[in-house]
């Protein structure tokens, strides 16, 4: 898939793994860092973007503003959205790679170039997104394209149907357990198989979000109907099926029995230190953390309220919930998931990054245990370097909320209540 969206982008003949080529972006998505790029732009003398619809710019990173640094920063990208012409701006709408995939800004078989290196998200859709550092993308912005190697690309068939209570980040984080964090560097991870068939949109975001975890250039499920179904009612754009050619070949393909797979978590301090729950089961946790662009959709909600409904939050963690955008958070509270975590004792903040990079909204404190829905437990991630950051998947954060501890979701599951996977497919 990487190199059909490369050889349309390059407008040369066939991509092959290790050509370098020269490819136009469909898209240039930036957060904070639009501000210093246009001091860039503007030292180099450069006042006017080639295409400004094709730049897409959000305020993510810590919003509302926490402090009056951060204020100013905002009011000045505020401006320069304005001065440049990006009517693509969303200042309040929530989480950068949550919300560039609501607005209908990440199309089947579109390149896509970031700021934020979670940008392998828009592979949900058949996207080829990539994150990039400052310099590079001031030189998107000021040329409209940019050189890269093609990747080799790494197949996924993913079988079976998840047991009770597993999720999508259970899978990832399996992936990331067996096959290691480089197992992906600078190639391209594809997702397929008859249970790829079956996730949801938002499933196959936080696969593709946690891509990158595995080193991928790119992280991508084929947009099939599904995909186009999710699309249409936000773009007026034409829409094509997207994925790779039959008979694609791969620098390596690997089946995935994810009905084998439990829960899984993280480690500190790295996300493929990961392993089955029962591994970590009883490590007492003072926060419990629901959000990032990786799971704080509306699916996850509704799987975090179905464990805490009639349950309260255990008196000595605290349970905090950050929704990925506006649109998920007015959905929840609408479908009455929010009430429901807020009776359990779940603390609720605006839409936005959060405490994801230790920035607002559930900082965690020296020798704090915190388990989060987040993509990276790296030392120092979400606060104090002294804290220790675990990873799981939603049910098994709101599982482990109840009980104080790390705890297995299977062991919360209410009797006759739906199973995740119709959960998520009715989210």
């Amino acid at each position: 898939m990487a190199e059909k969206v490369l050889q349309r982008t390059s407008g040369g003949a066939d991509a092959r793994p290790g050509d370098f080529v020269m490819a136009r972006a469909d898209r240039v998505v930036l957060g904070e860092y639009f501000y210093y790029c246009a001091q860039q732009l503007k030292r180099a003398g450069i006042t006017k973007l080639p295409d400004p619809d094709r730049v897409s710019a959000t305020l993510t990173g810590a919003f509302p503003a926490p402090n009056a640094e951060t204020a100013t920063l905002h009011v000045r990208i505020r401006e320069i959205a304005a001065e440049l012409g990006v009517d693509r701006f969303y200042p309040h709408d929530g989480i950068i790679n949550q919300v560039i995939v609501e607005k209908g800004d990440a199309l089947p078989g579109s390149l896509m170039f970031g700021s934020d290196s979670h940008s392998t998200t828009y592979g949900a859709v058949g996207a080829a997104g990539s994150g990039l550092g400052m310099s590079d993308l001031t030189y998107l912005l000021a040329r409209g394209e940019t050189w890269l190697q093609v990747p080799e690309s790494v197949r996924f068939e993913l079988g079976g149907r998840p047991g009770a209570s597993v999720m999508a980040k259970d899978i990832i984080l399996h992936l990331l357990h067996r096959f290691g964090s480089d197992h992906a560097q600078y190639r391209s991870v594809e997702f397929g198989g008859a249970w790829a068939d079956q996730m949801t949109v938002s499933s196959r975001m936080t696969l593709c979000n946690m891509g990158v975890e595995m080193g991928a250039k790119f992280a991508m499920f084929a947009a099939d109907a599904r995909t186009l179904e999710y699309l249409r009612p936000r773009t007026s754009a034409d829409l094509e099926l997207f994925g790779p050619d039959p008979g694609a070949t791969y620098a390596a393909r690997h089946e995935i029995d994810v009905s084998a797979i439990p829960p899984y978590v993280a480690r500190p301090h790295d996300p493929a230190n990961s392993g089955p729950v029962g591994e970590c089961a009883g490590v007492a946790i003072q926060q419990a953390f629901l959000g990032s662009c990786t799971n704080a959709r509306l699916e996850d909600f509704a799987i975090a309220a179905t464990l805490l409904r009639g349950r309260r939050v255990s008196s000595g963690t605290r349970l905090v919930v950050t929704p990925a955008s506006q649109t998920v958070m007015l959905e929840a509270l609408r479908r009455g998931y929010i009430e429901t975590l807020i009776e359990a004792g779940a603390h609720i903040t605006p839409a936005g990054c959060g405490a994801c990079a230790g920035s607002v909204g559930g900082v965690v404190g020296p020798g704090e245990v915190c388990l989060s829905t987040t993509n990276r437990n790296f030392r120092g991630r979400m606060g104090s370097p002294d804290a220790h950051i675990y990873l799981a998947s939603p049910a098994t954060v709101a599982a482990s909320a109840v009980t104080g501890r790390i705890t297995d979701p299977r062991e919360l599951w209410p009797s006759g209540a739906p199973g995740v996977s119709e959960l998520e497919a009715a989210n």
